[in-house]
């Protein structure tokens, strides 16, 4: 597999440059090689709303392996076992979805690091060091494993001080749809009162000196989360943009 020590991305992220990537959310190993020739800064291999297991996400590193575009993968619940395997397979930056205070940020971190900073497991013939192969694999990588935990509730909102503060938090991506969901504006992300919440999680994030990431799917929204200094932004889902344009393309004819 690629080698990705340094974690080149990882490094951007702490340096808030601006990385633009996409949703990877069909499981399929074919339209993932598709998006990784395309230039993306980063593709997000979905575990939490898409029909992906560790399975289907290896066969997706596989594809995308020898591209630019480096990996995310976001397990579906913050479970040190699960976090365990999406490592295991090969992924070296993790969203970690749903998180509500310190204490679950912290569990998210100990969960990629191994003894004695975390409490990662220790297996010696995985794909993420080339089964075995890559002599220090084990010494390095706890330096090198990033770590974005995804805020979309209110109680996340209240507790992003706490959750921002916990060392080894490279940075934080807030979830429109869950956070417009929770205020009670339900597919309504630019709802004034969800916009003044996501512009706190950015602006005690920012304060904090880490990077603040969004998905952001309409172009001139994009555009404005980028301006307002959101780093890691999230343009579009791979089955977004297929069905539209298959339904442009009927419409021509």
């Amino acid at each position: 597999m690629k080698q990705q020590i340094p974690n080149t991305f990882r490094q951007k992220l702490l340096a808030r440059e601006t990385v633009i990537g996409t949703w990877l959310s069909t499981a399929s190993p074919m339209l993932a090689e598709v998006a990784g020739v395309c230039g993306y800064d980063w593709l997000l291999l979905d575990g939490e709303h898409a029909p992906n297991d560790i399975p289907t996400l290896t066969a997706q590193l596989q594809a995308i392996n020898s591209s630019s575009s480096a990996a995310i993968g976001r397990p579906p619940v913050n479970d040190q076992t699960l976090i365990k395997q999406y490592l295991d397979i090969g992924f070296y930056n993790l969203l970690i979805p749903f998180i509500e205070s310190g204490e679950e940020a912290e569990y998210a971190v100990a969960a990629t690091r191994y003894p004695p900073a975390g409490v990662r497991g220790v297996a010696g013939m995985t794909r993420a060091s080339s089964y075995g192969t890559e002599a220090d694999y084990f010494k390095q990588v706890n330096d090198h494993i990033g770590v974005i935990l995804q805020i979309e509730s209110r109680a996340g909102v209240e507790a992003v001080e706490d959750i921002v503060a916990v060392d080894g938090v490279d940075a934080i991506f807030i979830g429109p749809s869950d956070l417009s969901a929770a205020y009670g504006y339900l597919g309504q992300p630019q709802h004034p009162e969800v916009q003044e919440a996501i512009a706190h999680v950015h602006k005690v994030v920012a304060a904090a000196g880490k990077a603040t990431g969004i998905l952001a799917v309409v172009p001139d929204e994009a555009a404005v989360y980028i301006r307002q200094g959101f780093s890691f932004v999230g343009v579009g889902v791979d089955l977004s943009v297929y069905k539209n344009a298959l339904i442009s393309l009927r419409g021509r004819f």
